[in-house]
């Protein structure tokens, strides 16, 4: 099998492409799980370094090493098809950002053999509660209740550099898969065959050429800003902090859940256990500049506010909220997922599900159209699918959560509290209700579009 593979490779400089990807194929190279040999890694490289240097067509580039595109380039090393990530940063990131995995994006993990790990890493939270400073405790529902719908009926807390370095781990012997680290795309152009991009790394100008791009490069992605796609919407005027506490939550605030949402007109707040610590979020009003808003004595007011005892902060994040999506998520022969598609406010953890949902929606209708089993038509049905759920769900879904919990006039706030007491109130409003939260419903809707 190796020698077939080096032969192939040697030969690929006269006869192209297609008899590496010919070999490759012949070869048990999809289980993401597996450990290769060296000789598979020699492999790996001196097909990379044919391809690059006869800069012919690679089947597919990711631009974009986040949660979003290292998924779909799990996915399409799972189908056989050869993925190079190009990454503009040194390593992955480390940043916490997204720290929620809803059941359905859980079950969608544990197909491609992520979840498991994930789960060592991370803290379940089987309940989610909606609290008001005022009328106290409005609701506590457990995801229990819907166990017949998921294999994973609980929301796991974890934040999401530990997914894309376990992934990593899976990808990086497999030879199918390249990762370029200090990679940053300047600019790109397209044709009917093909998509050209022009990558800075830490050297100089490097041209690539690949069959299909997909921009899994963040809220900035250069990916839609070089093709000049609109990206519409609004953002809020005030900002978030999130503080990073070790301290004792729960024994602060007895009964409290690992996710606890509390409405109040003045300032709400948003209390989140992961593992070893507590995140809590709350707004920052627009008049207050960012330096005093980070200061020691701001930060340990904010927290004084919510918590009956002094907080140790290990960590403060502050930043503004958007909530903006694509005009398209399809351009030809390029795509755009997860945060270069669209962004919104954190309340529900919609954004970095939505993205990995984006991810798997389109790798798996990509595979098709590569290995000849469907054609470039299907491609439409992703932005077809994604994008009405972004619109229908995830965007109108957070902005409600959002002006929920800081609802000022008595109607409004009287209107959260029937939402969340008529869904208490019985078995089916309970599941219909878990049913959104964990993103069930936005899946199974995609899929009738």
């Amino acid at each position: 099998m190796v020698s077939r593979l080096r032969k192939t490779c040697i030969n690929s400089k006269s006869s192209g492409f297609g008899r590496v990807l010919k070999a490759l194929e012949t070869t048990e190279v999809n289980s993401v799980e597996a450990q290769w040999s060296t000789d598979f890694a020699e492999a790996k490289s001196c097909l990379s370094e044919s391809l690059y240097m006869s800069q012919q067509s690679l089947p597919v580039i990711i631009a974009g090493a986040g949660p979003v595109g290292m998924m779909a380039a799990a996915y399409l090393v799972r189908q056989g098809i050869p993925v190079t990530v190009l990454e503009k940063n040194s390593t992955l990131s480390m940043e916490s950002r997204a720290s929620t995995f809803h059941p359905s994006t859980l079950d969608l993990l544990d197909d491609l053999g992520f979840a498991k790990p994930l789960l060592t890493e991370g803290l379940v939270a089987s309940t989610v509660q909606y609290t008001s400073t005022v009328h106290g405790e409005l609701g506590r529902f457990n995801f229990s209740e819907i166990a017949d719908l998921t294999r994973h009926p609980f929301r796991l807390q974890a934040e999401q550099f530990r997914l894309t370095r376990i992934i990593l781990d899976a990808l990086k012997h497999n030879p199918l898969f390249t990762i370029r680290f200090d990679s940053e795309l300047t600019a790109l152009t397209q044709d009917a065959n093909g998509v050209t991009l022009t990558i800075n790394d830490d050297t100089s100008p490097v041209t690539y050429r690949c069959d299909w791009l997909i921009g899994a490069d963040g809220a900035n992605s250069a990916v839609r800003r070089l093709q000049d796609i609109g990206f519409d919407g609004f953002t809020w005027p005030e900002r978030l902090i999130v503080m990073t506490t070790s301290a004792d939550i729960a024994a602060m605030r007895p009964g409290i859940s690992s996710v606890s949402y509390w409405a109040d007109p003045v300032r709400w707040h948003f209390l989140l256990r992961i593992v070893g610590a507590w995140r809590v979020m709350m707004p920052v009003p627009s008049e207050i500049a960012d330096d005093v808003a980070t200061n020691a004595e701001y930060v340990k007011a904010s927290l004084a506010s919510v918590l009956p005892d002094e907080a140790p902060v290990s960590h403060t994040t502050l930043y503004r909220v958007h909530q903006r999506v694509a005009d398209n998520f399809r351009k030809g022969r390029t795509f755009l997922a997860g945060d270069a598609a669209h962004i919104n406010n954190p309340l529900g953890g919609m954004g970095m599900n939505g993205g990995l949902h984006d991810a798997l929606n389109l790798t798996a209708r990509l595979s098709d159209v590569i290995q000849g089993k469907a054609t470039e038509e299907t491609l439409d049905g992703y932005d077809r699918q994604r994008r009405a759920v972004t619109m229908e769900a995830i965007q109108v879904g957070t902005i409600k959560n959002k002006r929920n919990l800081e609802a000022k006039t008595e109607e409004d706030q009287t209107a959260f509290r029937d939402e969340i007491r008529n869904a208490m109130s019985s078995l089916d409003s309970r599941r219909a209700f878990l049913r959104r939260i964990a993103m069930i419903d936005s899946l199974e809707h995609a899929a009738t579009l």
